[in-house]
């Protein structure tokens, strides 16, 4: 096995991407090696001394260094532009160092896994999927062997679940044996029961917005039912309960509750600190209404939530919280 066989690296030290990165290197054997690479001097230098003992971190500068190093590179970045950049710039991109890899020996073939984790929009991925198409025929065509393949796998569960290992993965792999080869890899992060194979590339995209318009709708739903509670003065731990015994059940009621107190590890009683963000909500909730609108579904629920968050995170108060501070929102009123 190479070094680079026996190397995986990781992009993307963020809210989500740190959980992610820690997961992985606790779990895969400690003789591999995990590249780590983010613009934050303070995140890496963090998980450096948070992993130390538990196997081989390196730091590389960016994705040129990172795919020359590792057969597998996993990003998990914010938005369309950084994915863009950190694949296709031409000095410090991932395919930059493909193709730089292969003109350096045409006799070695080039085997290289690439798979974005993010919510990104589905324009980007198929975008940056021609991109690498286009790298793996320029290699293949000049005898340095075909072999690059790019992976959207991107995440639900939030933080909690991030640093918990329990997140969804909805994969979307060209092939049955690259979702098999990732899927290895997820399970380290994820529940391994919650790993889906939703078919081509851009496919688990269009899951993850989707399953993103539903908990943003219910998000706003839920809070406006809790806020019904607190307005008329009950007890909003026994309304929770009953309510998750029964029809309203949802994630956001059982697993997030807007409401501070209800769950001890959740955003709201670490004063929606922590948690996925509103005007990242709000940002996934427009790519499920431009996802419905360019399939001509009907999105009446998802436009009036657009609207409440958008009050919301517009209001000095909540910038920046999680999501659920709409039910705060909702109450202070």
């Amino acid at each position: 096995m190479s070094d680079a066989d026996n190397t995986i690296a990781f992009i993307g030290l963020g809210v989500m991407g740190y959980p992610m990165a820690v997961n992985l290197r606790s779990k895969i054997d400690s003789s591999k090696t995990l590249l780590i690479c983010d613009v934050s001097e303070e995140a890496l230098s963090k998980f450096e001394k948070q992993m130390e003992g538990k196997g081989p971190v390196k730091r590389v500068k960016n994705g040129f260094e990172a795919v020359q190093q590792a057969n597998m590179v996993i990003t998990m970045l914010p938005i369309s532009p950084v994915v863009t950049s950190v694949y296709e710039d031409s000095s410090t991109g991932i395919l930059a160092g493909i193709t730089a890899l292969a003109k350096s020996d045409s006799s070695k073939p080039v085997k290289k896994v690439l798979m974005e984790c993010g919510t990104i929009e589905t324009a980007t991925i198929l975008a940056v999927q021609k991109a690498t198409q286009k790298v793996d025929s320029e290699i293949s065509s000049s005898g340095s062997g075909s072999g690059v393949t790019f992976i959207d796998a991107p995440v639900s569960g939030g933080p909690m679940g991030a640093q918990d290992g329990s997140l969804t993965f909805m994969v979307g792999a060209a092939k049955k044996e690259d979702y098999e080869t990732v899927k290895k890899i997820l399970a380290h992060m994820g529940n391994k029961d919650g790993i889906f194979h939703c078919g081509d590339v851009g496919a688990g995209t269009a899951f993850k917005v989707i399953n993103n318009y539903l908990s943003a709708v219910t998000s706003l739903a839920a809070s406006e039912a809790l806020n019904i509670g607190a307005k008329l003065n009950l007890d909003l731990k026994l309304l929770t309960d009953v309510i998750n015994a029964s029809g309203g059940q949802c994630w956001v009621t059982s697993k997030s509750n807007p409401v501070p107190g209800i769950h001890a590890n959740a955003p709201a009683s670490r004063g929606y600190e922590g948690g996925f963000r509103i005007e990242l909500c709000k940002k996934v909730l427009g790519m499920g209404l431009e996802l419905g609108d360019m399939c001509g579904a009907r999105m009446d629920t998802g436009r009036t939530t657009l609207t409440a968050f958008e009050e919301c995170a517009a209001d000095d108060r909540y910038k920046g919280k999680d999501a659920r501070v709409v039910w705060k929102w909702l109450n202070d009123q």
